[in-house]
């Protein structure tokens, strides 16, 4: 059976009426192809639309941001080629996060960091094939220790509170994407998002406040998210930093890809503080994915 097509990012960004400061990154993008030149992986589970570089990078031109990471997507498998073509072609703005397994030997890991490569991540979601190894994890921060990377998690919310106690042992920097994936309709008070604001308590663990549109079933601006988002920053200011999700990847019904430019006009409202702000665009990505500057 033919796997299913998703929708391409909107190509006309809106140009946002907040300014970001000079060094803004956004912390969360993939680069799909071109098939053509990094085929994608035989057990993708989507079929996405190219998704070049080039057409990040103008993108970020379009809304004001300098900086960007690239997180290596599902339908690339642990074939980073396309990975770190991007950061060479972007001359020092991009960085990228990895994924790896047992077959990933030394050398390459080295070749990774050589290539950009800042962080490697872990997939916490019900039902993919490979989520939530545990074993794997462990062997991989091991034997990544040694460059200072982080580990990104991409988490369900229940599988983050069936996993309490190994997220509270790990040592190393941790960074959870998209607000661990929870959904607004199941409150504030829910379980993982107390989890999650436990976590941030401990100096070793980062957030990213990114897929805003993916939260919520209210249209943009998303108000349902903004408390949570609030929530996070005043837990730990330091520690939380922003990303669009471009290409907005494993969407398929018309009218549900958000526009980027309208992404970042959110941040105001996450935190009115140009400190704070200035903090989460470029002082804390710059610092745990290695931007010099």
């Amino acid at each position: 059976m033919a796997l299913r097509v998703c929708l391409p990012p909107d190509p006309n960004p809106i140009p946002p009426r907040f300014k970001a400061p000079t060094g803004a990154c956004d912390t969360h993008c993939h680069i799909f192809g071109p098939p053509d030149m990094f085929p994608y992986d035989a057990g993708r589970r989507y079929t996405p639309p190219a998704a070049p570089c080039e057409h990040y990078l103008d993108m970020l031109d379009a809304i004001g941001i300098e900086r960007g990471i690239v997180v290596q997507p599902n339908c690339h498998g642990t074939d980073n080629r396309v990975t770190l073509d991007a950061i060479a072609r972007a001359n020092g703005r991009l960085r990228g996060v990895a994924r790896i397994d047992d077959a990933t030997d030394d050398a390459e890991i080295a070749r990774l960091h050589e290539g950009g490569i800042r962080g490697v991540r872990f997939e916490f979601v019900a039902g993919r094939a490979g989520s939530t190894n545990l074993s794997l994890f462990e062997r991989v921060i091991e034997r990544v220790g040694a460059y200072g990377w982080c580990i990104e998690l991409h988490v369900d919310p229940a599988v983050l509170v069936d996993n309490a106690d190994w997220f509270r042992g790990l040592k190393v920097n941790a960074l959870v994407d998209h607000f661990a994936r929870i959904q607004t309709a199941d409150g504030i008070d829910q379980p993982a998002f107390r989890l999650l604001l436990e976590l941030m308590q401990r100096d070793n663990c980062w957030v990213k406040i990114s897929g805003a549109d993916e939260r919520t079933a209210t249209p943009y601006p998303y108000p349902e998210i903004v408390p949570f988002a609030q929530a996070l920053i005043e837990c730990a200011p330091d520690r939380v930093m922003w990303g669009t999700n471009w290409p907005h990847s494993n969407i398929f019904e018309a009218g549900h890809i958000p526009n980027d430019g309208l992404l970042l006009d959110l941040v105001p409202g996450f935190a009115a503080d140009a400190a704070v702000q200035r903090k989460i665009l470029v002082d804390n990505p710059a610092r745990l994915f290695g931007f010099d500057g």
